[in-house]
C-alpha cells in the first residue's frame, strides 16, 4: 500500500470516527437512573406524590446532566389504567441532541426556545428525512419506530429550547408499562454484530470496525454544530442504518427539504381558543387541528387563568388527564366520584407550582383555581383513542342546564324557586371568576393536612396505648404460664423422685438374686469346666498320634511327586526351547513377509494418490468412504477371525494341559497336541503380522489424504 492511499485511508478512517462518535449515542444510559430505580427494568417506579396525586418539580429524576442540557422525567399512575412516562427536556442555545431510535409513540409540546426536528419515520415515510422549525407554542407527534434528532437555535435572547413530552406505545403498554425505555442508541443496535458482519454491512477495513468499539460513549446532549454538517452526518449515517435495518429506495436517501403541510406543527399560542373571556382562556389540540396525532392515544390542552379564576368543575368521561404546570401557580381539587367508600378514595386538595405534574384520573370531577396575586397557566395530555367531552357542572356549559329543574331540585332537597335562582344567576360558562377561592381552598387543605397530622398522632396514640396494654397482658399471661410450668416441675419432680426409689429398691433386690444365680451357675460351670479340660486333653494326646503319622505319609508321597514333577519339568523345557526357535522362525518369515506386503501397498497407495487426483471432489469423497466401510467391515471380520482362533487355540491348550496333568496318556499323544498347539500359534501370528501391514499401509493412506 503506498504513503498516499495509507494516508487517505487514515483520514477517512477518522472523519468516519468522529461522525460515528456525534451520531451514535447510547440514551440507555440516559435511563439508568438513581433513587427509585426498579432494578432490572427500563424505568424506575413511580414517584409517590406528596399530597393526592401531584410530583413535585424537585420528584423528578436525572436523565442527563451536562453543560448544554439536561433531561429529566416522571412515571405517574392515574390510579386506574395504569402508567405515564414524561420527559422534560432542556437545551442550552446552539446544543444537540443526538439521535435516537424510538420505542414508543412520542407527543411533545414546546414550552420555549426554538429549534429544529429532523426525524425519519423508517415504517411509514417511504425513507424521507422530514424536517420542522419548532418555536414556543409548538405540538407535534413521532410514531413509534422513527430516528430523530433536535437542535436548538442561537437567538439573540439566549432563550433555552424547553420541550414537555409524553411517550406510549399503545394500551397494553400504559397499564403494565415498560421495560424497554422510550428510545435507545443506534451506536448499541450497530455495534451489537460481530466484526465480520460490521465489515461486509459497512464496507470498511476491520480497522475502522475496532476504532468505532473503542469510542467512548457521548453525553446524550452536546454543543451544536452547523446544520450544514448535520445534515451531511444525518446523510452518511442514515446510510448505515439502512444497512441494517431495511432497504433504501433507488439507493439514494430523500431530504424532504420542503416541508407540507402534514410535516407543520400546530402552535397553541397562535391558534384560536376554545374558550374565552376576561378570566382566562383555554385549548385542546385533537387530530382535527394536527394530522399527525392521528391513531395516537394523545390529545394536548392548554389553560391559562387570570388572577383570582377559576376552571369550573368538570370530569372527563373517557380519559384520564396529565397537567404540567407552565407558569404560575394554583389549587387543584378533586372529587371522587359518590358509588366510591372513603377507604378506596378520598376527595383531595393539592397546590401546584411551575415544573409540578397533577394527574386527574377518569369520572373524577376537578377544578383549578390561581391566587389573586398571580396567574396560572398549565398544559397537559388526555389519553384516549375516542373523542372527549368535559362534562360541566356549573355555569352556563353546565349539564345542569340541560336537565329538568324539578328534578335536579329534588335531587338537591330544595325547592325549584332556590334552584331557578342558581341556574339563572350563572353568566359564565367553563372559565370563571373566583376571587380569594385558591386562598380558600390553600388554607382548608393546610388544615386537612393539619388535622390529618393531629388524626395520626392521635392513632399512632392510641396504637401506643394499645400495644402497651397488650404487652402488659401478654406479660401477665407470661407470668401465670410460668408458675404454672414450676408447679408442674415441682410435681413431675416428685414422682419421678418416687418411682426412681421404687425401681432403686427393686433394683438391688433383682442384683441380689443374680448374684445368687450366678454363684450357682459359676459352680456348675466350673465342675463342667473340669470335666470338658480332661475330656480335651484325652482327645489331644489322640489327635498328635494321628498327625504325625499322616505327616509321615504326606512326607513320603511328596518326595514321589517332586521326582515325578522334576521328570515332568525337565521334559517342558526341551519343548518350550524348540517351541521358541521354531516360533523365531516364523517371526522372522512373516517379518520379511510384511515388508514385501507393505512394499506392495506402498507402490498401489502411490498409484491410488496420482488416480485419486485426477478424480473430481465428490468422487473421492465417494472413494473415501467406501474405503473406509470396507476397511471397518475387513478389520470386524478379521477380528471375528481372530477371536475364534484364540478361542480354538485356548480350548486346545486346555485340552493339552488336561492330557499332560492326567499322566494317564502315551507319549504319542502329548506330541500331537504340541503340533497342534504350535500350528495354531503360527497361524495366529501369520494374522496378526497380515492384520498390522494392512493397518498400516491404511494408516498412510488416510495421513497422505
Amino acid at each position: 500500500m503506498t504513503n498516499n492511499s495509507l494516508s487517505v485511508r487514515v483520514v477517512l478512517s477518522a472523519y468516519f470516527l468522529v461522525a460515528v462518535f456525534l451520531f451514535f449515542s447510547d440514551p440507555t444510559t440516559a435511563l439508568h437512573v438513581g433513587e427509585g430505580e426498579e432494578e432490572g427494568g427500563g424505568f424506575p417506579v413511580p414517584v409517590p406524590a406528596r399530597h393526592g396525586a401531584v410530583v413535585k418539580k424537585e420528584d423528578r429524576w436525572s436523565v442527563v446532566t451536562t453543560e448544554f442540557g439536561e433531561i429529566s422525567a416522571v412515571k405517574v399512575r392515574d390510579g386506574r389504567d395504569g402508567f405515564y412516562h414524561l420527559q422534560f427536556i432542556t437545551m442550552e442555545p446552539n446544543s444537540l441532541f443526538l439521535p435516537v431510535h424510538l420505542h414508543s409513540d412520542m407527543v411533545f409540546y414546546v414550552d420555549t426556545g426554538s429549534g429544529t426536528l429532523n426525524w425519519v419515520d423508517l415504517e411509514n415515510d417511504d425513507d424521507k428525512l422530514r424536517q420542522v422549525e419548532l418555536q414556543a407554542g409548538d405540538v407535534y407527534r413521532l410514531r413509534t419506530g422513527s430516528f430523530f434528532y433536535l437542535q436548538s437555535n442561537l437567538e439573540s435572547d439566549r432563550r433555552k429550547l424547553r420541550i414537555n413530552a409524553i411517550f406510549s406505545d399503545s394500551r397494553e403498554e400504559i397499564r403494565e408499562g415498560s421495560s424497554f425505555g422510550a428510545y435507545s442508541s443506534v451506536r448499541d443496535l450497530i455495534l451489537g454484530f460481530d466484526n465480520r458482519v460490521l465489515q461486509a454491512a459497512l464496507s470498511v477495513d476491520e480497522e475502522v470496525i475496532e476504532e468505532l468499539r473503542s469510542g467512548g460513549k457521548q453525553a446524550m446532549i452536546v454543543h451544536g454544530v452547523a446544520k450544514a454538517k448535520t445534515k451531511e452526518l444525518w446523510e452518511i449515517h442514515y446510510k448505515i442504518m439502512k444497512t441494517f435495518l431495511g432497504r433504501m429506495k433507488n439507493g439514494m436517501i430523500d431530504i424532504n427539504k420542503k416541508s407540507k403541510n402534514k410535516d407543520k406543527a400546530y402552535n397553541i399560542l397562535t391558534a384560536d381558543h376554545d374558550v374565552e373571556n376576561c378570566n382566562g382562556w383555554s385549548l385542546v389540540v385533537t387530530s382535527e387541528q394536527l394530522d399527525v396525532l392521528k391513531d395516537s392515544d394523545f390529545s394536548i390542552f392548554m389553560v391559562n387563568l387570570t388572577k383570582g379564576a377559576m376552571m369550573g368543575p368538570h370530569w372527563n368521561p373517557t380519559t384520564a388527564e396529565i397537567g404540567v404546570v407552565l407558569r404560575g401557580r394554583g389549587m387543584v381539587h378533586v372529587v371522587c366520584p359518590g358509588t366510591l367508600n372513603e377507604t378506596e378514595c378520598k376527595n383531595s386538595r393539592f397546590r401546584v407550582e411551575e415544573g409540578d405534574v397533577f394527574v386527574v384520573p377518569r369520572y373524577h370531577p376537578m377544578a383549578q383555581m390561581s391566587f389573586n396575586n398571580g396567574s396560572f397557566v398549565f398544559m397537559g395530555f388526555t389519553t384516549t383513542t375516542k373523542k372527549n367531552h368535559p362534562q360541566y357542572l356549573v355555569g352556563t356549559a353546565s349539564v345542569l342546564q340541560v336537565l329538568d329543574k324539578r328534578v335536579v331540585a329534588a335531587s338537591f332537597g330544595v325547592s325549584n324557586t332556590t334552584m331557578d335562582e342558581v341556574l339563572k344567576a350563572q353568566r359564565e360558562a367553563i372559565i370563571l371568576e373566583c376571587v380569594s377561592c385558591a386562598e380558600e381552598e390553600e388554607r382548608l387543605m393546610e388544615e386537612e393536612i393539619e388535622r390529618e397530622k393531629e388524626e395520626e398522632e392521635a392513632k399512632r396514640r392510641e396504637e401506643e396505648e394499645k400495644r402497651r396494654e397488650e404487652e402488659e397482658a401478654r406479660r401477665q399471661e407470661e407470668e401465670e404460664r410460668r408458675e404454672q410450668e414450676e408447679a408442674r416441675k415441682r410435681e413431675e419432680e416428685e414422682a419421678r423422685r418416687r418411682e426412681e426409689e421404687a425401681a432403686r429398691r427393686q433394683k438391688e433386690e433383682e442384683e441380689e438374686e443374680a448374684r445368687r444365680q450366678e454363684e450357682e451357675e459359676r459352680r456348675e460351670q466350673e465342675e463342667a469346666r473340669k470335666r470338658e479340660e480332661e475330656e480335651a486333653r484325652r482327645r489331644e494326646e489322640e489327635e498328635v498320634a494321628r498327625r504325625q503319622k499322616e505327616q509321615e505319609e504326606e512326607e513320603e508321597e511328596a518326595r514321589r511327586q517332586q521326582e515325578e514333577e522334576e521328570a515332568a519339568r525337565r521334559q517342558q523345557e526341551e519343548e518350550e526351547a524348540a517351541r521358541r526357535q521354531h516360533e523365531e522362525e516364523e517371526a522372522r518369515k512373516q517379518q520379511e513377509e510384511a515388508a514385501r506386503r507393505q512394499e506392495e501397498e506402498e507402490a498401489a497407495r502411490r498409484q491410488q494418490e496420482e488416480e485419486a487426483a485426477r478424480r473430481q471432489q465428490e468422487e473421492e469423497a465417494a472413494r473415501r468412504r467406501e474405503e473406509q466401510e470396507e476397511e471397518a467391515k475387513r478389520r470386524q471380520e478379521e477380528a471375528r477371525r481372530r477371536q475364534e482362533e484364540e478361542e480354538e487355540a485356548r480350548r486346545r491348550e486346555e485340552e493339552w494341559e488336561a492330557a499332560r496333568g492326567g499322566g494317564g496318556r502315551g507319549q504319542g499323544e502329548g506330541e500331537a497336541a504340541s503340533r497342534e498347539e504350535e500350528e495354531m500359534a503360527r497361524r495366529q501370528r501369520e494374522a496378526e503380522a497380515a492384520a498390522r501391514g494392512r493397518g498400516g499401509g491404511q494408516g498412510n493412506g488416510s495421513y497422505e489424504e
